[in-house]
């Protein structure tokens, strides 16, 4: 029995005698990443909104006590459901306001602090090479996007609290050790409320994203790594609760992206087999941008599933060969199938067996492996410090820190070259169009940046492309269409765009209010406006100008001025600075009979936020006499 022991290798050192405390030169170390990040991330502290910022980032009707209460007890009140990350949202709005600096600064911070905690996980678990591969987390490229863009905040706050929960956890199992913790000893007591410190810390990071609902089954390859098996009492039992919130959790945010975002129908119809083929060329799609991370892209290219192609069948047979292959030398080593099972476990929920909206424009993103890419950095920063410990002592001793300087320095520019691409939208979608030119989603993005700058030839030539790309895109139609309308002999085109809009579209609001507007300035054709402003006011009830314009449509149709009244009424109701729909109600009511006084109070309304308004003035002072 001892001689099979002795085979498969001594066993990992226990948890019992590790050192949690931090030395001077910890910090010092830590210091000196915090540099070296603010180098690389420094192009992008005064980064701007980017594209679904604002959609995240804290919406007025949301920035009051109420509005928190909202954060957490109504669905749909936010984009998604993560109630901890938009409270934190909710909190620096009222420290910083709209101020992008402090949003980045945080996120930095944030980034920094997972680092440290990663560097207290790794020595807890004795894994050799911890600041090396801390360093490498920090200074990554694919870990760029995370941490510059400010909606991925997400993501470091989600892996501060994972971390976190893990050394608690890491507690828990030092303090029970092997009793029989049913026993009602002072032991067991000090071991639960480390439990129950590491159940609310992961119930902290589910709230800030549910990704982290992958932290169970990799507390329990980390039982495997230390102990060469797995036990149900000691490692599955007092996980069960921590997996029956995992299964709550991913069950809730799966139909949060149905109901509220939109990610059901055609994009997602994957049968299994396309699903399993899918996530073999994900996994390998990662790993590689971890090895290699060159070309990085906000986007990639959206790739095609297709079942007879024999390369997706080879992604995913490359990948159970690795894992066979991993398990076949665990005997001698453990740690490379443990980093690899932890990496490909963090990444199932993001493999394509759920629908997740972003899927409508790639199957990858950067930030998806935000916590994923540390199952192959630690394997690699550990491989790394033991062959750096094997140099020869005839060289000098500081070629190892010469090439952990290299490495580090080498991520930490391409990191810094990565940052410049977050500062704004135009430099953000043409980086991704260099990429990856078939992005319609970026072309569209960068027609109506340029749009809102006034460089309205180029958004024309960006829409073009971004339909040239996907033609039955009804917003592009519609925006084009607002486009042309500034050029000369541009109305006839941008009438045919937005009716194309309408026909891939019929509940375009935009495309009716605008096309409505066309049509009201075509002399003998205003009352085809009608129908789109009706249109328009069946789903936008409270829109006061379209209540205005339709009233002015009927106004000149003859024989149905009595129809125009309730909509003018309706106008300076919805919107009583509208001094156009009180001068135009007031006249017209100077022809009911009865309605006289009326007139007079919208006719002085007018005048009032109109002051010269030399009609109005008219019509008052001859009433008057």
């Amino acid at each position: 029995m001892s001689q099979a022991k002795n085979k498969s290798g001594p066993p990992r050192p226990t948890l019992a005698q590790v050192d949690e405390s931090w030395s001077a030169a910890d910090w010092l170390r830590w210091l000196g990443l915090a540099v070296l990040c603010a180098l690389a991330y420094y192009p992008a502290l005064h980064g701007g909104v980017l594209w679904d910022d604002n959609a995240n980032l804290t919406a007025p009707e949301l920035q009051s006590l109420s509005g928190l209460g909202r954060i957490w007890f109504e669905a749909g009140a936010t984009q998604t459901y993560y109630p901890l990350l938009h409270t934190a949202f909710w909190v620096e709005h009222r420290l910083w306001g709209d101020t992008v600096l402090g949003y980045h600064l945080l996120n930095i911070f944030l980034h920094l602090t997972a680092a440290g905690l990663l560097v207290r996980v790794l020595r807890r678990l004795a894994i050799p090479g911890a600041w090396l591969a801390a360093g490498i987390f920090a200074l990554h490229p694919v870990c760029v996007e995370s941490v510059a863009w400010m909606t991925e905040q997400k993501n470091t706050l989600s892996l501060v609290f994972y971390l976190l929960a893990v050394l608690a956890y890491l507690r828990f199992e030092r303090a029970r050790g092997d009793e029989n913790l049913a026993a009602p000893t002072t032991e067991s007591a000090v071991a639960w409320r480390h439990y129950a410190v590491a159940t609310g810390l992961f119930l902290l990071a589910i709230l800030s994203k549910s990704a982290t609902v992958t932290l169970p089954p990799a507390l329990l390859v980390l039982a495997w790594w230390q102990r060469r098996r797995i036990s149900w009492r000691r490692d599955i039992v007092p996980l069960l609760p921590w997996f029956a919130l995992a299964v709550v959790a991913g069950l809730w945010t799966s139909w949060v992206e149905r109901k509220f975002i939109g990610a059901e129908g055609a994009p997602y119809g994957f049968d299994r087999l396309q699903a399993c083929l899918l996530a073999g060329r994900v996994v390998w799609f990662y790993a590689g941008k971890l090895l290699w991370p060159a070309d990085l892209s906000f986007i990639y290219p959206r790739w095609q599933v297709d079942a007879s192609d024999p390369w997706l069948y080879a992604g995913v047979f490359g990948v159970l060969a690795v894992l066979a292959g991993l398990w076949l030398l665990r005997r001698r080593a453990r740690g490379p199938l443990a980093g690899a099972l932890f990496f490909a476990g963090t990444l199932f929920p993001v493999l394509g067996f759920f629908n997740i909206f972003f899927f409508s424009f790639s199957y990858v993103a950067d930030h998806f492996q935000y916590v994923a890419c540390l199952g192959l950095i630690v394997p690699v920063a550990a491989g790394l410090t033991a062959a750096l410990a094997k140099i020869p002592p005839t060289l000098p001793r500081w070629t190892g820190r010469a090439a952990v300087a290299v490495l580090l320095g080498a991520l930490g520019l391409a990191s810094w070259n990565r940052a410049h691409v977050y500062r704004d939208n135009l430099t953000l979608y043409r980086d991704t169009l260099r990429i990856n030119p078939a992005c319609w989603m970026a072309a569209y993005n960068l027609g109506m940046e340029l749009a809102a700058q006034g460089h309205t030839a180029e958004a024309i030539a960006s829409y073009r492309n971004a339909l040239r790309l996907r033609p039955d895109y009804a917003d592009a139609h519609a925006n084009l269409a607002m486009s042309l309308l500034t050029q000369p002999e541009g109305r006839n085109e941008a009438m045919a765009h937005l009716e194309t809009a309408l026909r891939l579209k019929p509940e375009h609001w935009q495309a009716h209010c605008n096309l409505g507007n066309i049509l009201l300035s075509i002399p003998g054709r205003q009352a085809e406006a009608i129908p789109h402003y009706k249109e328009v006011l069946r789903l936008k009830p409270d829109f006061a100008e379209v209540r205005f314009n339709l009233a002015l449509v009927l106004l000149n149709l003859p024989g149905r001025q009595a129809e125009a009244i309730p909509h003018f009424e309706a106008a300076v109701r919805l919107n009583p600075a509208l001094w156009q729909a009180h001068y135009s109600l007031g006249h017209l009511l100077l022809l009911v009979p009865g309605r006289q006084d009326d007139a007079i109070r919208h006719l002085e309304a007018a005048l009032r936020l109109k002051p010269d308004l030399a009609e109005a003035r008219q019509v008052l002072e001859q009433l008057r006499r």
